[in-house]
């Protein structure tokens, strides 16, 4: 027999225990998909060895039973051998594992992301063992790992500040973008985050593809087993790039298209031909089966035709996510926000979409269920708890887009000492709903997402404790819609 994990799977090694997940909460999926996925476990000590035995290729039972029969020692082979297939047994049946009578049966037995056969899973052959069933798998994590610090989970590298586009949005300067990270530096970041146990990696820029060792990035993030995201135009994909992204199936690229049209499209990225070379890549991820998602920023100069967007995107099983956040350069400049919509703008928009998307109406409530049960002692979002990110220069920062808000620099010091030393991120770590009187009694908080970098990008003086009058106004006018609509 040959066995192999799933190569869509994330294994950690926590030293008394293992860890096992899907990458549901890392990867972009179809826009269809549902919830057809396995989910995460513990597993014990010895179930760990059994794990770690395992790769992402098939291996025969023979040869995994000489690397780990010295493990187990005063224990027979026999038992060893019986120990093994049932407890690949178990992992199968949960959807961690899978077996084959030979090599190649083994390995066409591991259904991966795809565009035109969706693999629909029966609930009832996702039985979890008693190995560990309680408490849920994050506590398990916090109690018995972690004890009370705080993890890192993701990390944001914009491996390269270059960039072949000047989108008129960014809050990145135009004027720097000009510096990429070196390589061995990034490997050394990656290096650091796989000890750290980090399960998810987002690669930017910038334009990440225009680093030049873009290809050996991913293929180290591979040997990691991290989930990866990829931020990019896709206009300088290339067929290498491809191949080398389809040796990991836990890799998913997001892209941005503003209209379908190009003079709209391309006015944006204030390139010519943008659109047509994003579009080109986009279908050639479809050829490969790369999960990829598109994200629309709807502002002034496409408010007309982010629904083209939609509409592509939905004939082709793609996510779209448009959205109207345009948060201020993070140099406090603040010229890119001549793009923004206006409240006007804003209450159009939100009424098309409750009146043509009944999901939207329905997602609406559900956030607003949730923010209603917000209390003072909750703490203001995953800044510092749980993600950060690392900036070309080495720079580590909050969160994308907050480069003023310096916590450290990989040049100076390891990433474990910057999570768990730096004393900005401890500030940041601490600020609960209480610090935000005002925004904890306002009658809008159920359509306010309290973000500190849009109140820092929003202010000349960079002060993220002073809520952004925007965003307060864009939370009244949207609950102002959303009451009239359940009341008319």
């Amino acid at each position: 027999m040959y066995y192999m994990r799933r190569r869509a799977t994330i294994f950690r090694d926590y030293g008394e225990f293992g860890y096992i997940t899907d990458n549901r909460n890392y990867g972009y999926r179809l826009a269809d998909e549902g919830e057809n996925l396995i989910g995460d476990r513990i597993v014990s000590q010895s179930g760990k060895v059994f794990l770690a035995a395992l790769d992402r290729l098939p291996k025969s039972l023979d040869r995994i039973l000489e690397e780990i029969t010295d493990v187990f020692k005063g224990i027979s082979y026999e038992d060893i051998k019986d120990d093994a297939i049932e407890y690949y047994a178990i992992l199968e049946q949960e959807g961690f594992v899978v077996s084959g009578s030979d090599y190649l049966s083994c390995l066409e037995g591991d259904h991966v992301f795809s565009y035109t056969q969706q693999i629909k899973s029966d609930p009832n052959d996702n039985k979890k063992s008693s190995e560990i069933s309680e408490p849920d798998t994050q506590e398990y994590l916090d109690e018995h790992y972690y004890k009370g610090r705080v993890r890192l989970a993701h990390i944001h590298i914009e491996i390269a500040g270059l960039c072949n586009e000047r989108c008129v949005h960014c809050y990145i300067p135009h004027e720097n973008k000009t510096t990429a990270m070196d390589k061995y530096t990034v490997l050394e970041v990656l290096r650091q985050c796989r000890d750290m146990n980090v399960l998810n990696v987002t690669l930017s820029g910038g334009e990440p593809m225009l680093h030049s060792s873009f290809i050996e990035i991913l293929q180290r993030c591979n040997e990691y087993n991290f989930s990866v995201n990829i931020l990019s135009n896709l206009t300088i994909l290339t067929d290498e790039i491809i191949r080398e992204i389809k040796n990991n199936p836990l890799i998913g690229i997001q892209t941005s298209i503003y209209s379908m049209n190009p003079d709209i499209h391309d006015g944006i990225t204030s390139v010519k031909g943008s659109l047509k070379s994003t579009i080109a890549s986009v279908q050639k991820l479809i050829e490969n089966d790369i999960p990829v998602q598109i994200s629309c920023p709807i502002m002034k100069a496409n408010m007309g035709s982010y629904k083209d967007v939609a509409e592509w995107g939905k004939r082709l099983g793609i996510t779209v996510n448009a959205d109207y956040v345009i948060i201020g350069r993070y140099d406090g400049s603040m010229s890119n926000l001549d793009c923004r919509l206006s409240l006007d703008d804003i209450k159009k928009y939100v009424s098309e979409m409750i009146e043509s998307d009944s999901a939207y109406l329905h997602s609406l409530e559900e956030e607003a269920e949730k923010r209603r049960m917000r209390a003072g002692e909750d703490y203001i979002c995953s800044v510092c708890h749980s993600s950060m990110c690392v900036a070309e220069n080495g720079d580590v920062y909050p969160c994308a887009g907050w480069q003023e808000c310096v916590l450290g620099n990989v040049y100076n010091e390891p990433i474990s000492s910057i999570w768990d030393n730096s004393l900005k991120a401890k500030g940041l770590r601490n600020l609960k709903y209480k610090d935000f009187p005002k925004c904890l009694d306002c009658k809008d908080r159920e359509f306010c997402t309290m973000c500190l970098v849009r109140n820092a990008n929003d202010s000349v003086s960079g002060d993220f404790m002073s809520a952004s009058k925007y965003f307060c106004d864009v939370a009244r006018v949207t609950h102002e819609i959303f009451d009239n609509r359940m009341t008319g």
